[in-house]
């Protein structure tokens, strides 16, 4: 099938030629359903000379003395049709033939008032068509077709034959388009995963169109990913560079003899540092992302909550002892404390609590505080926002806590959603799916 349409030819040429192909099956195939009505049109001729031939076969034999009628059946007989005398009544008209039997009664009216009857003689797998015409004088003509035939009802089979071929030329133009189009498909998958796999070229092929767009993709792709390559480099020699003189400076103000300014200046110094690693981390700055690997979720939870309360923090666990899960250990360690130290930085308590559902798996971090207002739940976690008038103005760097546990949750096709308790503080629910 990759074959059928020739690799220069454009999409519109392929569609083109699709329904070129297409309608040129059609035609071979309407031709020999053609030639079969044809057939069909000769086998209603064949039975209309039946009918005149019994009406003739009929006249002779009522014409001819008793006795000699047997030998007059087997000289009317012909190489088509064989003709016998008998007394004897042939069995009723089969239902399967009623409507043949209408059609010789239309052709020959004469013979309804010999009561024709016809029916079935199978002889192996072959069937014949016989019957008999009654006499005035109460005997029967008998007679049987020399030749099989091939269906009792040719309109049903010519309506079959139909519908198979225009269901094998949509079957066949479905897949050529489809084959034609795959490459479109591939180039929509692989913009879906720009960003969030380890970037590689796609293959050059289908219509010119086609390929041109792809070739611009990889390019593109390419340029981005130089981007981005040089972004982090920058970013890193940045940090290195700012964190050397925060280093010296915290040196320098260990040496400040008078207490209250030593610990502001230190104060500031580790308010600084925290930005520049928000920042960094935020801007992708720091390692790559890790690979998925199955991971005991409830003792992650449990862990931080233990470190928490040895640092003298409220920091509880609700949950299972033990719960495997595949995901990004580091990053999702560093979403959970991201949020467990924003909700210990507004509030006093922190409860962590982890359950699942068939289809995936819900982590809610809750705490005291004074929550956040409705319309600012969103626009929360969006980089660089701080909410002062919903929290103390006291918070610590760049507004970038939130925004790093989105993207981090992101990495693990999952959502994050912040809610406000009824009995006050805000929960912080991460569903990720199973």
């Amino acid at each position: 099938m990759k074959r059928l349409v020739h690799p220069s030819l454009g999409l519109i040429g392929r569609v083109v030629a699709i329904l070129l192909l297409a309608m040129l099956v059609e035609f071979t195939m309407n031709a020999v359903l053609y030639e079969r009505a044809s057939q069909f049109s000769v086998r209603d001729d064949v039975g209309r000379r039946l009918a005149e031939h019994l009406v003739i076969a009929r006249r002779l034999t009522m014409d001819t003395t008793v006795p000699d009628r047997p030998a007059m059946a087997r000289r009317l007989s012909t190489p088509h049709y064989t003709m016998a005398w008998s007394a004897t009544a042939p069995a009723p008209t089969d239902p399967a033939l009623t409507q043949m039997r209408a059609r010789v009664l239309s052709w020959e009216p004469v013979l309804r008032s010999g009561d024709l009857r016809l029916h079935l003689d199978t002889i192996g797998e072959d069937s014949y068509v016989a019957g008999a015409s009654a006499l005035p004088d109460g005997s029967w003509l008998h007679f049987r077709t020399v030749e099989p035939i091939d269906s009792l009802d040719e309109s049903y089979s010519r309506i079959l034959i139909a519908f198979v071929v225009a269901g094998g030329v949509m079957v066949l133009g479905g897949a050529l388009i489809g084959r034609t189009l795959r490459p479109m498909r591939q180039l929509a998958d692989a913009a879906d995963r720009f960003g969030t796999a380890e970037p590689r070229p796609l293959v050059e092929e289908g219509p010119g169109e086609v390929r041109r767009v792809i070739t611009a993709f990889n390019r593109m792709q390419a340029r981005i990913q130089q981007l981005i390559e040089d972004r982090t480099q920058a970013l890193a020699a940045v940090g290195h560079d700012i964190r050397t003189p925060l280093a010296r400076l915290r040196l320098r103000a260990e040496g400040i003899s008078a207490e209250p300014l030593r610990d502001e200046i230190l104060e500031d110094v580790a308010e600084m540092d925290a930005m520049v690693a928000s920042l960094l981390a935020f801007l992708g700055g720091e390692d790559d992302p890790e690979k998925p690997v199955l991971t005991d979720l409830a003792v992650v939870c449990a862990t931080l909550a233990d470190d928490a309360a040895d640092h003298g923090r409220e920091v509880h666990y609700v949950g299972p002892s033990h719960f495997e899960h595949r995901f990004r250990p580091m990053g999702m360690k560093r979403a959970l404390i991201n949020l467990i130290d924003n909700g210990l930085h507004h509030g006093s308590v922190v409860t962590i609590v982890l359950s699942s559902t068939p289809g995936e798996v819900v982590l809610r971090i809750e705490d005291d505080g004074p929550g956040i207002p409705e319309d600012a739940l969103q626009s929360v976690l969006e980089p660089f926002v701080r909410l002062d008038t919903a929290r103390r103005r006291d918070t610590l760097g760049l507004g970038l806590g939130l925004a790093i546990v989105v993207r981090l949750v992101d990495l693990e096709r999952g959502v994050l959603r912040l809610s406000n308790l009824p009995e006050g503080g805000l929960r912080a629910e991460i569903r990720l799916p199973r």
